[in-house]
């Protein structure tokens, strides 16, 4: 069994209230009234742990749980109850909720105002899609309950600067929804920098309570709730054992594909596999995730059209972030409602704690990046004493005779299997250590700036770096970003003759156009240039160079150039064969899901979930293993200056080796795990020359390594940077120079 807890749900009948709690009767006496109510049997034992926790002292909490395990109850019922105890004189918000989507808030505030009609606590959904008057009105009478998303709340600081000490200066606790999904990201930096800057502006700090669903390092986790004492933060876990996993890994060859029909035998093997998704789930309700948008509107597709040939209604639709609200809206509420049956195929956009209601049955075409991602999606499944069933699709190239030896070792379905074995061992990625993140330090330099209409360089470093989350930013650095920013080509700050900062020209239009409140944005999308015709676009999300080779509309191309400001890649044909299929598209790999694949590789035995042609295809990766003696050499010589190299290390560590070896002389492709390296001068030196040339000297410098990358400018406002202010962003984040030495030395050691 996996790690779960069964649902809470206001909905869901129970037998008379709990009787055995240690905990119910220290609750307020109107939320003991609200649960005798719900006919709950009995708390759950995260709620138990929780309630004396948050009801005495005021020590920040770690809640982690499955999806569904009671976590929002586990916050929520101990600190309504503080506030109905407390009755706090004068005005101010009691309770801060903040969550990353607005389906989220949407969702809280329905659970919530259930129980806080009763009490007279008011409620306050707070978003884009809320009503002007009735943010109005709660910002008149300020109390109760807030739920905001963080860029409302930037949009509070940025119009509201003022008000900011009124509207929170008696807040009694933070909740923070989601922490997985903010622990390493622009925008969970976002939302620390928020936090830090309430506490700053009302003079106090304020008891912080993050909810989360997976969890990986808690240290880590500790120090993003609260970076300056981690160590008095307490986490408590679910006890509670999850339902009975049911897991079933399909595999599916993909044969070659004529010149003239490019897309033809990807169709067809699409259509095998919607063909299965359509017979197991019609006449239930399920997630079906599908990867990109356009993997997605293809698969609602192909099962809309079965079920008209069937002559059937239509169960299956599309739920992605470029359809519209009324669309989304629409196909989640039919999931909660559960009246109907309904499959949504759909991106990330429903792997988050959003209500649907049951689901029978969580699909994944391709293995996700992660295994936190894994874990959270099937969380969704297994509720009310049900097995949480996942259906997991590894499409593989067929045997040919030009089949690309990275093809044959069938990396696709390995690290499928990899990443289930991990997760049925409770094993979950810990959170990248905190970068520079530069691109959000100039959004929150100039958010500081309208919040106080002015401020001192001095200040604004004691509030964003000194106080605040971006602490490896120091006074040098910090000062270079500011003397950047009022260049007169950038104009986004000015500076008064007495010091104090100020929006300038540029900064006042953005910081005054509604898409500024949010600190990310999707991924450049680059035009694919092949002579003067278009490709297509690829999105840039990992180190990209001339002579790199790219995997694209399924052929492989050699990058010529990357023109960041038009964003262009050219590319030229490469004439080393037919390209293996992405694997899914661009994300980061753990070092640790890598090292699982090649221990899948190395071993004999076959996973029980695997169907016939999933064993077969990973008998024949075993086999392709084997005859190039992975075992006990990490070189495989495909050919004149032409290698492939296993590092067997996640994505970053490979990507930081691929940009040593390429101020060697070679160009690097990158595999999970492999680099395929080709030298760019026909007598360039052996491979195994520059290796051990690497692994005696000292680790390159970050920022000479980072400098060799292209598309540098990654995030909002990377743009307004200079070069040598994203080479250190990059050399901070994105590569890991001091692994270098040893990934050459085990290269050049084999096994």
């Amino acid at each position: 069994p996996m790690t779960a807890t069964s649902p809470t749900s206001n909905s869901e009948t129970h037998t008379p209230a709990p009787r055995e709690s240690n905990s119910f009767e220290l609750l307020a006496e109107p939320v003991r009234r609200w649960i005798w109510r719900q006919k709950w049997s009995a708390l759950r034992d995260i709620q138990e742990r929780s309630i004396p926790l948050l009801l005495q002292g005021n020590a920040d909490l770690i809640i982690a749980a499955a999806t569904a395990g009671g976590k929002t109850e586990a916050a929520f019922l101990p600190l309504i109850s503080r506030v109905l105890r407390a009755a706090a004189a004068g005005r101010g918000f009691d309770l801060l909720y903040v969550g990353p989507l607005r389906a989220l808030i949407n969702d809280q505030f329905r659970r919530l105002q259930d129980l806080c009609e009763e009490i007279d606590l008011p409620v306050h959904p707070w978003h884009g899609d809320v009503a002007a008057a009735t943010k109005a009105k709660a910002r008149r009478n300020p109390r109760g309950i807030l739920l905001i998303t963080p860029e409302s709340l930037e949009a509070a600081f940025v119009r509201r600067g003022l008000e900011i000490r009124g509207l929170f200066g008696k807040l009694d606790g933070i909740v923070i929804d989601e922490l997985h999904a903010l622990l390493d990201t622009e925008r969970g930096v976002h939302v620390r920098s928020l936090l830090s800057r309430l506490e700053f502006a009302t003079g106090r700090r304020v008891r912080r309570v993050g909810l989360s669903a997976t969890l990986g390092d808690m240290e880590l986790t500790r120090q993003y709730l609260r970076p300056e004492a981690p160590d008095a933060v307490t986490v408590l876990r679910s006890a509670a054992e999850g339902p009975e996993l049911r897991a079933q890994l399909r595999g599916y060859r993909v044969g070659p594909r004529p010149a003239d029909e490019p897309d033809a035998a990807h169709s067809s093997t699409d259509a095998a596999i919607a063909a299965h998704l359509f017979d197991k789930l019609r006449g239930a309700t399920n997630l079906m995730f599908a990867g990109s948008r356009q993997n997605v509107e293809q698969f609602a597709d192909l099962l809309r059209r079965s079920s008209e040939r069937r002559r059937l209604p239509n169960e299956f639709f599309p739920h992605h972030s470029s359809l519209a609200r009324d669309h989304r809206l629409a196909v989640e509420q039919r999931l909660k409602e559960g009246r109907l049956p309904t499959t949504a195929v759909c991106t990330s956009t429903l792997e988050l704690g959003i209500d649907i209601g049951e689901i029978a049955c969580v699909a994944q075409v391709g293995a996700p990046f992660s295994v936190a991602s894994l874990r959270q999606r099937l969380g969704r499944s297994g509720r009310r004493g049900q097995p949480a069933i996942l259906r997991m699709y590894a499409t593989e190239r067929a045997l040919d005779a030009e089949l690309h030896p990275v093809d044959g070792l069938r990396l696709g379905l390995v690290r499928s299997i990899a990443m289930l074995d991990l997760l049925l061992e409770r094993w979950c990625e810990r959170p990248r250590p905190a970068a520079l993140h530069l691109s959000t330090l100039v959004h929150q330099v100039l958010s500081v700036i309208a919040e106080r209409g002015g401020v001192a360089a001095q200040q604004a470093f004691l509030i964003l770096c000194r106080r605040g989350p971006f602490k490896r930013v120091d006074p040098a650095l910090f000062a270079r970003l500011l003397r950047r920013m009022g260049h007169p080509e950038v104009a986004l700050i000015e500076q008064s003759p007495d010091g104090t900062l100020l929006l300038g020209a540029a900064g006042e239009r953005i910081v005054e156009h509604y898409g500024f409140y949010a600190v990310f944005e999707t991924p450049d999308e680059y035009r694919v240039l092949f002579g003067s015709r278009t490709l297509g676009t690829i999105p840039i999300v990992t180190p990209l160079a001339p002579d790199a080779t790219i995997i694209f509309a399924g052929r492989r191309w050699r990058v010529r150039a990357v023109h960041d400001r038009e964003k262009i890649i050219e590319v030229t044909r490469d004439a080393t064969g037919r390209p293996p299929p992405f694997a899914g598209g661009a994300g980061v790999i753990d070092d640790v899901v890598i090292r699982r694949m090649r221990a899948t590789l190395e071993g004999a035995g076959i996973p029980r979930y695997l169907d016939p042609a999933a064993a077969a295809l990973l008998r024949e990766g075993r086999g392709a293993y084997r005859r190039m003696e992975l075992s006990r050499r990490r070189i495989v010589d495909l050919g004149p200056n032409h290698y492939l190299a296993a590092t067997w290390e996640g994505s970053i560590r490979t990507a930081t080796l691929a940009l040593a070896l390429r101020s060697q002389g070679y160009a690097a492709t990158l595999h999970d795990g492999f680099l395929e390296l080709s030298a760019l001068q026909p007598d360039g030196a052996d491979l195994a020359a520059t290796l051990d040339l690497l692994a005696r000297r000292e680790p390159p410098n970050g920022r000479d390594l980072a400098a060799g990358m292209n598309a540098l400018a990654s995030e909002k406002y990377h743009r307004y940077l200079s070069r040598e202010l994203l080479i250190a962003d990059a050399a901070a984040s994105r590569i890991e120079p001091e692994a270098v030495p040893a990934m050459a030395r085990e290269i050049l050691d084999g096994a």
